[in-house]
């Protein structure tokens, strides 16, 4: 009995040690690539400085951007700008994403609220933001106003479309299954088409974040006084370019974070999907 307990403890242990390697091996992979990328752009800067290729202003090494990344954050710079740039991006998604699930989880439920709205979605949705930037200045001034609904604008029709989609594509074995067993239509369609759509719902999700933070610094490029877009525009008017590239980092790792934080949700409401031995 003892050895047989024995050899059960070893074989779990082994099992969660070889759980572990992929973890600890897709972990090498993601930093190796950092340090990599990193390599290659100090390699490239030394080289334009040792060759004479073109003017090294042009082309700020790593550790040049870094040290006016800190600079900036010993200033105390860094911080507000950060601060507004986040505001507008998360009052902004927060609306699209709002409007799109009230919206899309509708219209994919019921054929009626679909034919109403997707002749508009269709209509607007080839418009590229940009050429809407200017009528929302137009319309709600250069204010806060005009950046938040640019970017409720650029995130709420793939958010919308994922939505609608992911309400569409339920099993309908599961829908007659739940109304055998006497569901009513509000218990279906909260205790059922909403839980199947969700793994869909959130990819949008995760497409909205992503296009919140890439058009943030269009709408920060006009009439902002504050964020990272500021800060690149401001680097591009004075040939700043270490402070151009860092502010462009700083934005990419906040999206890098946004996007963490709704695949970290992901896991928690979808265990099924990513069971701990995985």
């Amino acid at each position: 009995g003892g050895h047989f307990v024995n050899s059960v403890t070893d074989l779990v242990q082994w099992g969660l040690r070889g759980a572990s390697v992929p973890r600890k091996r897709a972990l090498a992979f993601r930093v190796g690539a950092i340090v990599a990328f990193l390599a290659v752009w100090t390699l490239a800067s030394g080289l334009v400085v040792l060759f004479k290729l073109f003017n090294p202003i042009f082309l700020a090494g790593p550790w040049l951007v870094l040290g006016k990344v800190v600079q900036l954050l010993l200033d105390g710079q860094l911080w507000g700008h950060i601060a507004a740039t986040l505001e507008r991006v998360v009052v902004g998604f927060s609306t699209g994403a709002v409007l799109a699930l009230a919206l899309g989880l509708p219209a994919g439920h019921f054929r009626t609220v679909r034919n109403l709205l997707e002749p508009v979605v269709e209509i607007l949705r080839p418009i590229p933001p940009l050429a809407m930037l200017p009528l929302f200045i137009v319309w709600v001034g250069i204010g806060e106003t005009s950046k938040i609904t640019f970017i409720t604008y650029a995130t709420f029709f793939p958010m919308f479309l994922t939505t609608v989609h992911a309400v569409q594509q339920v099993d309908p074995l599961l829908l007659r299954a739940a109304s055998s067993l006497g569901a009513r239509r509000t218990q279906l369609f909260f205790r059922v088409v909403l839980p199947a759509a969700l793994p869909e719902i959130l990819t949008g999700i995760r497409l909205g974040v992503a296009l919140s933070f890439f058009v943030i610094v269009i709408s920060e490029f006009i009439g902002a006084e504050q964020g990272l877009g500021y800060l690149i525009n401001d680097g591009r008017n004075f040939f700043l370019v270490p402070q151009m590239l860092g502010a462009a980092i700083v934005l990419g790792l906040l999206g890098y974070c946004g996007n963490a934080l709704v695949v970290l949700l992901e896991r928690r409401w979808l265990r099924w999907e990513h069971p701990p031995s995985s």
